[in-house]
């Protein structure tokens, strides 16, 4: 009997995923390898990046100088065969700067004179957007079809940006003297608010170390763009169960002081809670991690683990958390504590 070319076969389909799985894991061990050469300490931070990476998500992250940010997303774009650019916002930026802009250009042979469309830095696949909030409203805006749609428009014509596109967007949160704070709006884009810390003292001797004798490093290209978009791919097939959902829809419901059963604390602090993109990156991030870490299902710890950064940069505080001193990452660590977390089932 000649066997069916055409016929889908569910076990074999399931054993190539958990393969390509394996495959994820070992990646991410191999890329957090290579960053350690280049990159000290900061082990939260690469994990939530490869997270938003592989979920097809967008970062922003947000720290004081001097912490290796633009040097953590250079490296990793090198670690994963991308290419890369840098845009450094400034107040003078114009939206054309980023995108690109069409130029009349004469052939040399017809002299027939036509627009050209010259591809600005958003033409990459990833992109580090650094003091994002340092340029006007207008620049900012000239992100939002780009992160949204992979894509921007120009003179009526739709012109497709390479795939895979991150947004990496830095913002240091000291000063504050002109500045254009991003709009709700589109810090909603961005699934992850990372925070990168200062490092320890172990971990600031090894940079002192580091950096300041004469040796380089080559990095290993890990993955390439085909690699990623097929791992991310995995990750939208990772099953979740029901009462995943449930723990991440309450999560993001318990935000919002209007909603029925809401903590107490949150009327008292919160003026706007997170909308429904927040639950969706929630489960997004919980596969993504799940499947970093060579897992085909997921978990209510992995949804409690991507909690902070999904949800930081959506909690609107009031004038009562600001004369308390209380910050969204204090509400998050209470909603942790308050809201109950279902039991998993047992797995073998």
């Amino acid at each position: 009997m000649t066997a069916d070319p055409t016929r889908i076969d569910p076990q074999n389909d399931e054993k190539n995923d958990i393969a390509r799985l394996e495959r994820l894991r070992e990646g991410f061990d191999a890329i957090r390898t290579e960053l350690r050469r280049v990159v000290i300490g900061q082990e939260a931070v690469v994990e939530e990046l490869l997270i938003a990476v592989f979920a097809r998500g967008h970062c922003i992250l947000v720290g004081v100088p001097g912490l290796a940010k633009t040097l953590l997303v250079s490296t990793l774009s090198q670690i994963l065969d991308l290419s890369f650019k840098r845009i450094q916002f400034t107040p003078d930026l114009m939206p054309a700067d980023i995108t690109g802009t069409e130029i009349i250009q004469e052939d040399p042979l017809t002299r027939e004179r036509k627009f050209v469309f010259l591809k600005g830095p958003l033409f990459a696949n990833m992109l580090l957007a650094d003091e994002i909030n340092r340029t006007p409203p207008k620049t900012q805006a000239a992100l939002l079809e780009a992160m949204q749609e992979h894509r921007v428009t120009i003179g009526g014509q739709s012109h497709v940006l390479p795939s895979p596109f991150f947004v990496l967007a830095t913002q240091n949160p000291i000063e504050q003297e002109g500045t254009y704070p991003l709009p709700e709006a589109q810090l909603d884009r961005f699934m992850f608010m990372v925070t990168v810390g200062y490092p320890s003292a172990e971990e600031e001797v090894a940079i002192m170390k580091m950096t300041t004798g004469g040796q380089k490093t080559d990095l290993q290209s890990r993955l390439h763009a085909n690699d990623i978009l097929e791992l991310q791919d995995i990750v939208r097939r990772v099953p979740v169960g029901d009462h995943v959902f449930r723990y991440a829809a309450d999560l993001a419901r318990a935000t919002r002081p209007k909603e029925a059963g809401v903590p107490d604390f949150i009327q008292n602090w919160v003026s706007w809670g997170a909308g429904p993109r927040a639950s969706q990156y929630l489960i997004l991030g919980a596969k993504a991690r799940a499947a970093l870490y060579g897992r085909n299902y997921v978990t209510t710890e992995d949804v409690a683990s991507v909690v902070l950064p999904v949800l930081r940069h959506r909690i609107v505080t009031n004038f009562n958390a600001e004369a308390e001193g209380i910050t969204t990452d204090t509400i998050i660590a209470k909603l942790l504590e308050k809201i109950p977390r279902p039991t998993d089932p047992t797995r073998r």
